[in-house]
């Protein structure tokens, strides 16, 4: 796990439209991400609307942003799921697939799509990224979804 964790980006004052899609699989954990993004989203986008959509497990959550990249049309999605490494290949398979349709979508529909489809070996590991402030994926991906926009708005405006 990196220790280093992107400083605030500066607020953005604009009306903009977040998407969360988060699982109801290891939901102590999502929650945890959900809840961190909700309130830095509000601190560095405070005129922003966010609307949650969940999904039973990591694997739908592809199916659940490509809908809401198409039909509501959001700035950014963030999408929310934690999988645990167990004794198979299951959770690998889970989440490469995972990774590749949360990219195809991204690009797809033009739209950044925040991946936080986290694979975590242990409780320990679930509870430091998504329970604790220290280096909270959640967080992460509001500061992540933020920088993107300015991003894409300085290459959309050739500045």
């Amino acid at each position: 796990m990196s220790a280093e964790f992107p400083m605030r980006p500066d607020v953005l004052n604009e009306a903009v439209r977040f998407a969360i899609v988060a699982s109801e699989y290891n939901r102590s954990y999502v929650d945890g991400l959900v809840r961190f993004a909700s309130e830095e989203l509000k601190t560095i986008a405070p005129q922003a609307q966010l609307s949650l959509a969940r999904v039973p497990g990591s694997f739908e959550i592809p199916i659940a942003v490509q809908a809401v990249a198409k039909y509501q049309k959001p700035d950014a999605i963030l999408a929310f799921g934690l999988i645990f490494d167990g004794e198979t290949l299951h959770a690998s398979l889970i989440a490469s697939a995972v990774t590749q349709a949360l990219l195809t979508i991204s690009l797809k529909e033009s739209v950044p799509v925040l991946h936080e489809v986290l694979v975590a070996k242990n409780q320990e590991q679930a509870t430091a990224r998504c329970l604790s402030p220290e280096l909270n994926r959640g967080t992460e991906a509001a500061r992540a979804a933020i920088r993107i926009l300015h991003a894409l708005r300085q290459i959309l405006t050739g500045g």
